[in-house]
């Protein structure tokens, strides 16, 4: 496959006072797309290099989320290295930072202060729940702004609430600051000048939450938490085959529905019956619907069920496990180079026309400070 070396970001400098997920993802981004990313870590090392072992002896968190970056390590207590992140940051183009509330601005790194020097700098502070309130200082992680932002109240099933599997909180704000500094860069080609970015878990989640924000203002009551199933559409959940495989149906509107009671059912005339009419009804006496679909998927196995599905026209997926995944038709995997050797991540989600970019190496802690230093006087 040829690889296409499309990189708009190319020229611009990131120096980026990360850990953990959130500016990992934001900054590993914008080394995806060409720039230069410097990545300050302390003598120990971004703690999330040590989540887990699963990759080689390295962290699967930390190889996703830190390639193409340079590792530089600084103690900014130390006057000279103090020094050398204050060269740094007046040639950079952005710089990010999510350490402890107030730290940055305790040291003499401060946003706005940055800026008043360097007024081309954007910068970008990522928070737990922003620099204002009572929850200003709290200590943030993911599963706590999970809790705390309502996620893991409408998630799980009826028995109590769920963690979403993944880091949702942080892949958010991640995301949204990224698309943030993409907007800052198109602005300063403009005006000339950066700007100040403040991004927190709670308010990239409190986003993905307004529908059932919503939905609690408008009826005075929580989301049901039903698993997998959808609280407001019916039919829309799982079902077991005869051999054990749960597929997931999902039905859109009233045409979609005649169309699964007449191929896949094969009653016809069940929208025609109380309590199967419209969607309203159908919810309304969800638990009889279910048990109504449930027969027919528990009569056929998992290859049947697909083959009635498609001539119903009716949108289904299969409940894979992370097997199911590491062997989808659908995922593209790219190799990354790290210490230990080439790891396979999936794909960056975005398709190029030009093709895909080639990827940088994940460092290894501190390999590029010696060169740093030579090369900013430190």
């Amino acid at each position: 496959m040829a690889a296409s070396f499309s990189q708009p970001l190319k020229g611009l400098l990131v120096v980026s006072m990360e850990q953990a997920v959130a500016a990992p993802y934001c900054a590993s981004r914008l080394a995806d797309a060409g720039a230069r990313v410097i990545k300050i870590e302390r003598a120990e090392g971004d703690f999330a290099r040590a989540y887990d072992s699963v990759a080689k002896g390295q962290s699967s968190y930390f190889i996703w989320l830190n390639r193409g970056k340079e590792s530089l390590c600084l103690d900014i207590k130390d006057p000279a290295d103090k020094a050398l992140l204050e060269r740094l940051v007046a040639k950079a183009d952005v710089f990010i930072q999510n350490l402890a509330p107030g730290a940055m601005a305790r040291a003499g790194f401060g946003s706005a202060t940055l800026r008043e020097k360097h007024p081309r700098l954007i910068t970008v502070d990522i928070s737990g729940y922003g620099d204002e309130g009572d929850y200003a200082t709290m200590k943030a992680y993911d599963l706590l702004v999970q809790a705390e932002t309502g996620l893991a109240y409408v998630t799980g099933r009826a028995e109590g609430p769920g963690r979403v599997g993944v880091s949702a909180c942080d892949i958010a704000c991640g995301m949204h600051s990224y698309a943030a500094v993409l907007e800052a860069l198109i602005e300063r080609g403009i005006t000339g000048r950066g700007k100040g970015i403040a991004v927190s878990l709670f308010d990239g989640m409190a986003d993905w939450m307004t529908v059932p924000l919503l939905q609690y203002e408008g009826t005075g009551k929580n989301p049901p938490r039903i698993g997998l199933a959808h609280p407001s559409i019916c039919p829309y959940g799982a079902f077991e085959t005869k051999d054990g495989q749960l597929v997931l149906i999902a039905i859109q509107n009233e045409r979609e529905w005649a169309s699964f009671c007449a191929h896949f059912l094969d009653e016809p005339a069940l929208p025609q019956t109380e309590g199967y009419r419209v969607n309203n009804e159908r919810v309304a006496n969800r638990p009889m619907v279910d048990a109504h679909i449930g027969r027919m998927f528990a009569s056929l196995t998992r290859e049947e069920c697909a083959a009635k599905l498609r001539r119903a026209n009716t949108a289904y997926g299969f409940v894979n496990d992370c097997e199911g995944l590491r062997n989808h038709p659908a995922l593209r995997r790219v190799e990354v180079a790290t210490p230990e050797g080439p790891v396979a991540i999936g794909a960056p989600p975005a398709r190029l026309s030009d093709g895909p970019r080639s990827l940088g190496p994940v460092p290894s802690l501190g390999q590029h400070s010696a060169a740093i230093r030579a090369e900013f006087g430190g």
